[in-house]
């Protein structure tokens, strides 16, 4: 199967969520128009990423009766969605959060599992721990999403690809810091170096749409990608300017790939749950909340 994947590598204004609902939907009726079966945005897409307490007046549920989810829904019968938003939950808790939207129909709504509070990060002050990964299924097969830090951890693709994704949708609003030995930022050379390492390990498709711009002292790099379940890359965005950059992806080849390096099939999952077991009953290093 061949399926046509947008990039939608974008600048947001901070709390100002139906301008950055505009945006979302400009590019969504552009991406039909080029025939994109899927468009992803970056990790808090409709707000903008340092919200603090503006948290608290921005957040939506991604069900029809939302004023913003309603137009979303409906623009998703042309193309499926994935898009980042601020989501507040019955307890009246708010999370980090993303939805994939298709064909008039909310199927998964990943809320971020880790939080980073340290450096110039602030999230665990204002938001609330997701406490579930799981794939689900698409018309493109099964998918996973994770947002931000939670793709710099082992766990949760370890846990997406024992649950049969196929393709990996990483969305974030990372920061640049640093300057490697070859000029480039270094945090974007990490994470792009963290792409390309999971898509092998893990013979996936990997995804990942980070935004742009500056807000608040903090730039935002882009260079969004895809790479294939061989590691190679397929297609990357410009650093530091938004972009629609556009991916045709052959899913065949996840076959190939898994037939040349059978990982997931001879994956001993009873081991690890025994092992794990063994480091939780001794109040080893492995923990959560």
């Amino acid at each position: 199967m061949n399926i046509r994947i947008g990039l939608a590598q974008i600048n947001t204004k901070l709390g100002m969520v139906e301008s950055n609902l505009e945006k979302h939907l400009d590019l969504i009726e552009q991406a039909a128009a080029e025939k994109a079966d899927l468009i992803v945005f970056p990790e808090l897409s409709l707000t903008g990423y340092a919200l603090q307490d503006l948290a608290t007046t921005v957040a939506h549920r991604a069900v029809p009766k939302d004023p913003v989810f309603s137009r979303l829904l409906d623009a998703s019968r042309a193309v499926d969605v994935v898009a980042g938003f601020v989501e507040v939950d019955i307890r009246n808790r708010f999370f980090i959060s993303c939805a994939y939207l298709s064909e008039g129909k909310t199927l998964h709504v990943h809320r971020k599992v880790y939080l980073p509070t340290y450096g110039l990060f602030d999230e665990g002050r204002f938001f609330a721990w997701g406490d579930a990964i799981a794939a689900f299924d698409t018309r493109f097969g099964r998918v996973g999403i994770l947002i931000c830090e939670d793709f710099w951890h082992v766990s949760p693709p370890y846990l997406l690809w024992l649950d049969g994704a196929d393709v990996f949708v990483f969305t974030s609003s990372s920061p640049g810091r640093g300057i490697s030995t070859n000029t480039q930022l270094a945090t974007a050379e990490w994470v792009e170096a963290i792409n390309r390492a999971y898509a092998a390990i893990f013979t996936s498709f990997v995804i990942h749409v980070n935004r742009v711009g500056y807000e608040d002292g903090l730039h935002f790099w882009g260079g969004s990608t895809v790479h294939n379940p061989d590691g190679d890359l397929l297609s990357k965005a410009p650093y530091s300017e938004e972009a629609l950059a556009f991916c045709d992806v052959n899913l065949n080849q996840l076959q190939h790939s898994r037939a040349r390096l059978p990982l997931l099939r001879d994956e001993r999952t009873e081991l690890v749950q025994r092992e794990l077991g063994r480091i939780l009953s001794r109040g080893g290093s492995a923990s959560g909340r």
